[in-house]
């Protein structure tokens, strides 16, 4: 039991790795021009256990990260590490905001998401992009 409960650990954290995340708001949205995508921005706590949760349930499954890496850049910002621009919230963590290249917010939401709710959030966005 005890190497069962370590290998998941060292999964989680080579998965949450994969997602190669910026912790630079200025940089993801410029890196977003580049690319034409859209930004993801997940911000935390360093102490939170459903951020934990979310990460170790839903980021660290390899289609999430795929359907992640092909369509966004990603940004996550620790309210107890990282500077937040003040428009974005930071109480009541996590919170998903979606970001045109721009920084125009597509979406917004909170709360740790399972892997098929998260999915619901992807078509979401996808559904208001087509809209503007």
């Amino acid at each position: 039991m005890k190497y069962l409960i370590i290998i998941t650990l060292l999964f989680s954290s080579l998965s949450a790795k994969e997602l190669n995340w910026l912790h630079h708001y200025d940089s993801a949205l410029q890196l977003a021009k580049m690319q034409n995508k859209d930004v993801y921005l997940f911000i935390g706590a360093d102490e939170c256990r459903f951020c934990d949760k979310f990460k170790r349930e839903t980021l660290s499954n390899k289609e999430v990260i795929k359907k992640l890496r092909e369509n966004f850049i990603l940004l996550y910002l620790s309210r107890d590490q990282h500077k937040i621009p003040k428009r974005f919230k930071t109480k009541g963590v996590p919170q998903h905001y979606f970001l045109t290249p721009e920084g125009k917010i597509i979406l917004t939401t909170n709360g740790s998401r399972e892997i098929p709710g998260f999915y619901l959030l992807l078509e979401e966005v996808d559904l208001l992009k087509d809209d503007e």
